[in-house]
């Protein structure tokens, strides 16, 4: 049987024949295309107030985000230990430091209760993540931040198209949030990221940054019908800048996101029914009323299954299926255990999770025979005769 991988991108005929025009426009770096990109996201999010600013990745539009917000050091930055190592390692690319705390056991977002209990007189902002595609518990968290005077960074790379409240991502009252366009997310340029926000002096600090701190963005001196060769640098910048190529397949990715959403849903409910019976806590749905990505299909195994997670992510890739852990928490990891004296007792929550998780193949190319297939291998496993 052929290998059945963790995820793959859809690519179809439409963002191929956009990227084919890019090349053959003589425009392929940040250009006409970006500025597209950016226009189309602001109004899949449906907020003419909100600013939308492409760059080469989350990672990139996080540390413009903290970096435009003033946090610098002797400040500190609580986000949740169970994340990529992205989410935390901005804050010190800035000199601040990182407050990490535990996660919501069901549904392995931060806990708000634990970010008001961790807040000092260094706490500056709070970064929460949309975990795998749900929601976090934004009303709590935006309430916690006014409370405290903080601000608020969302770190969506897993949430396009999530809702919270009713409201999409992206469009809450937080000071920034930032998507992810990486090559397995619901979306993708293959590499990239959108910070989007209302904060005008954010974004335009956000837009002088992302391309060493030049004045003037190139496609604006290089395609002016008047002599435009002046700049000036203003800031130490950085390299962020999302490429025509890359928003090219945005554009259209864009147009499919809630298809592709639907595609996620349908096979996690093929899921749903056909791992029935199994000793997993399947992954939390969303809040009632409200969307979820479904970037990731997070199980994690019962008490009493007949097996470790390790096993059985062995026994999975003998049959031929690509799985992941999403993730090996922070506190787990050497340079932010030593760094912060960590123990895993301290994050209870994250760390039984973290022993008993593995992420199932997700993707919108699947079919319900890859579920049971999938389906199958785990009950071999986990249901020997």
């Amino acid at each position: 049987m052929p290998f059945l991988p963790f995820a793959l991108p859809e690519i179809g005929d439409e963002e191929i024949a956009e990227v084919v025009d890019t090349l053959k426009s003589g425009w392929v770096t940040t250009g006409p295309k970006a500025k597209r990109f950016e226009a189309d996201f602001a109004a899949f999010l449906g907020d003419a107030s909100l600013q939308c600013i492409s760059v080469n990745s989350a990672t990139a539009g996080l540390h413009l985000a903290l970096e435009a917000l003033g946090i610098g050091p002797g400040d500190e930055v609580i986000t949740t230990t169970h994340t990529f190592t992205a989410t935390a390692e901005v804050v010190r690319y800035l000199g601040a430091d990182v407050k990490l705390v535990d996660c919501d056991p069901v549904t392995l977002n931060i806990d708000p209760a634990a970010v008001e209990a961790a807040i000092g007189p260094r706490t500056r902002a709070i970064v929460p993540v949309h975990f795998a595609g749900r929601a976090a518990d934004m009303a709590r968290l935006l309430a916690i931040a006014q409370r405290h005077g903080l601000k608020v960074v969302e770190d969506a790379a897993h949430a396009l198209p999530t809702t919270c409240g009713g409201a999409l991502v992206g469009t809450l009252a937080s000071d920034a949030t930032v998507f992810s366009f990486y090559a397995n997310k619901t979306i993708t340029t293959g590499e990239g990221g959108m910070l989007v926000t209302r904060d005008a002096a954010l974004a335009a600090r956000a837009r002088v940054m992302r391309l060493h701190g030049i004045s003037r963005d190139a496609f604006d001196r290089f395609s002016a019908q008047v002599p435009s060769w002046y700049y000036e640098i203003v800031a130490p910048g950085f390299k962020y800048n999302l490429t025509d190529i890359a928003a090219a397949l945005g554009i259209h990715q864009l147009r499919r996101a809630n298809d592709f959403q639907r595609k996620r849903e349908h096979l996690v409910a093929c899921y749903a029914q056909a791992l029935q019976g199994l000793p997993l806590q399947l992954p939390a749905g969303p809040a009632p009323g409200d969307v979820h990505a479904w970037h990731l299909y997070v199980v994690r195994l019962a008490e009493g299954a007949p097996l470790g997670r390790d096993r059985l992510i062995e026994a999975l890739y003998a049959q031929g299926i690509g799985c992941s852990v999403h993730y090996i928490p922070l506190h787990q990891q050497p340079y932010w255990r030593d760094r912060y004296g960590l123990r895993p007792g301290q994050f209870p929550n994250s760390q039984r999770a973290y022993e008993r998780m593995l992420s199932l193949p997700l993707y919108t190319r699947m079919t319900q025979s890859d579920v049971e297939r999938v389906a199958g291998a785990l009950k071999a496993a986990l249901l020997p005769l």
